[in-house]
């Protein structure tokens, strides 16, 4: 007789990349709780034994929710969630304080956890929340989870580490009834290049509006690119690409491999006021033979293909923050940009999860 999955929740579910990567792991996440309608969309979508419910979490009941989808509270062994980073963000600063609302939804989270008193919670954020305001909301969630009655550890973990082809720099929570081992002391994944990720996908011009493509190759595949085809046939969904102005793209034609805004001529920058106090990954052109920089805010990185002079269709930053190809994102382009933006990388999250479980089943 097979076990049953082990029942998690998500209180900040997004997209649904947190949750995604935790089933991978084992875990049968039967709720999630999404403030944005599109978001949502894609999450049900995509999870279609999860009961989503699209509200402003500080407004809902922990009690009745989890009734609501068919749970008792003894049912739930792990609660999820990343609540919105924006306030954490090292790109900006102007909200990285203890004013913005945005900068306090983990004490949201800490009161599901107290009410439904969880063998496990996993807390993840951008790594920025280390240091906002001196660490003092690091050490905010330390002291909930304590008080709560858990064991809390936490690090930063690099999305590189878990095989997924992107420098992208996360800080996790993990609190547990039970002390028990170190749960980040985990050997590293071989890096994935962009190349390995993303050199199989349909080749697409600026502003391509055709969303369903076949692949540009279906023999010579990286493991990785076998991992993320894997079950999803001979075509592929989320090739959208902005359409970028002709000046836009006369600046993509000036930058080499890993060069970004500084490699534009000066005349083609005449619309910033100070086109020096540019951030590095604005006009950045990512390198085939490394891992990619971060995914993030498309209007403000400005990622560019390693060699076609547009930005990223919606699929490949998917593929970069390890997105099976089956996952489908909804809604319109900017959505589902910012969707995929947003999102918890699945492989790291899969790779989490499998040592939370391997803690439940010795608990």
């Amino acid at each position: 007789m097979t076990k049953a999955p082990y029942i998690g929740i998500d209180l900040f579910a997004g997209a649904g990349g947190l949750s995604y990567g935790l089933s991978q792991a084992g875990f049968d996440i039967k709720l999630g709780i999404e403030i944005n309608p599109s978001f949502a969309v894609t999450l049900k979508e995509n999870n279609k034994n999860m009961k989503v419910v699209v509200s402003n979490i500080g407004v809902v009941d922990p009690t009745e929710v989890v009734k609501s989808a068919g749970l008792r509270k003894s049912d739930i062994n792990l609660i999820v969630g990343g609540p919105p980073c924006q306030g954490f963000s090292q790109s900006n600063c102007r909200s990285r304080n203890l004013d913005n609302p945005l900068n306090n939804l983990h004490k949201e989270f800490f009161r599901f956890v107290k009410v439904l008193q969880p063998r496990v919670f996993l807390l993840e954020n951008v790594s920025g929340l280390k240091t906002l305001h001196k660490g003092a909301v690091l050490q905010d969630i330390l002291n909930a989870g304590k008080k709560l009655g858990y064991y809390v550890q936490w690090d930063i973990g690099n999305a590189e580490d878990f095989g997924v082809p992107q420098r992208r720099k996360r800080i996790i929570f993990i609190g547990t009834k039970k002390k028990t081992r170190n749960f980040f002391k985990e050997k590293k994944s071989s890096a994935v290049t962009v190349r390995n990720a993303l050199d199989d996908l349909p080749i697409l011009e600026n502003g391509n509006f055709v969303n369903e493509l076949k692949y540009s190759r279906y023999t010579n595949l990286s493991n990785y690119q076998k991992k993320m085809r894997k079950n999803n046939g001979y075509t592929i969904l989320n090739n959208l690409v902005t359409k970028n102005g002709e000046l836009v793209v006369e600046r993509y034609k000036h930058i080499s491999s890993g060069g970004n805004w500084r490699n534009i001529p000066s005349h083609l920058m005449h619309n910033y006021k100070n086109s020096s106090r540019c951030h590095s990954w604005i006009y950045y052109r990512l390198k085939w033979d490394e891992p990619s920089v971060v995914i993030s805010n498309f209007r403000k990185n400005m990622l560019i293909h390693p060699e076609q002079h547009r930005g990223l269709s919606v699929r490949e930053a998917a593929r970069l923050q390890s997105f099976p190809d089956r996952y489908i994102f909804c809604g319109l382009l900017g959505s589902q940009q910012q969707q995929v933006a947003n999102a918890v990388p699945p492989l790291l999250a899969e790779k989490i999860g499998e040592n939370i479980i391997q803690y439940l089943r010795e608990v």
